[in-house]
């Protein structure tokens, strides 16, 4: 019974957060539209703080259980930007609240797992060194952070997708080059 309570405050939360900002709901709204007591509600989440944390964490894991290998970025970039599009009114209201920075750790979660799961799929173990596959991970995912950051920020237009791919495929080969130059700067030192 309790993990039907926990998914009932879930999606009644998440239907208000589709129909309103996050400032104008309450528990007692969120006990009221799945029919449960405030005690409920309170045995599950603390706050609503952490019921938005929960939410999209488990989007976040979700999503990664759907792409257990990725074998390009465009995949993995195009999955997170469609979960968004489908609830972007609640995403938005998520983004222009005080609890933004629930929704950026998540998205950081996934521009994080989408790049290192890319360079794993793609390129060889040893190929550079670790801390050379590091900063390129760090470099990439905050790329892909920034630009999600960007178009959030700039309302979520419905092209962002098409954008997204016309950008991925003018830096197709980045990583390949910098794994090369990894290589030659590595070989070069060895002298």
């Amino acid at each position: 019974m309790p993990n039907f309570t926990k998914r009932a405050i879930k999606e009644s939360f998440w239907k208000l957060l589709n129909e309103q900002p996050l400032t104008q709901i309450s528990v007692r709204e969120i006990v009221e539209k799945c029919g449960i007591n405030r005690n409920s509600f309170y045995y599950h989440f603390q706050d609503i703080p952490s019921l938005i944390e929960e939410i999209v964490m488990d989007a976040a894991n979700a999503l990664i259980q759907q792409h257990p290998s990725i074998t390009s970025i465009d995949e993995g970039v195009e999955a997170a930007f469609r979960f968004t599009l489908d609830n972007k009114k609640a995403i938005l209201h998520i983004c222009n609240s005080i609890n933004r920075n629930i929704y950026e750790q998540y998205l950081m979660k996934i521009c994080e797992y989408i790049v290192t799961t890319y360079f794993d799929t793609v390129f060889e173990k040893g190929i550079v060194s670790k801390s050379d596959r590091d900063i390129m991970i760090l470099f990439t995912k905050c790329e892909l952070f920034g630009l999600s950051i960007d178009w959030i920020n700039t309302g979520m237009q419905d092209d962002a997708i098409e954008k997204l791919k016309r950008l991925l495929l003018l830096c197709n080969g980045l990583s390949s080059e910098m794994i090369k130059r990894c290589r030659e700067n590595s070989e070069h030192n060895e002298i």
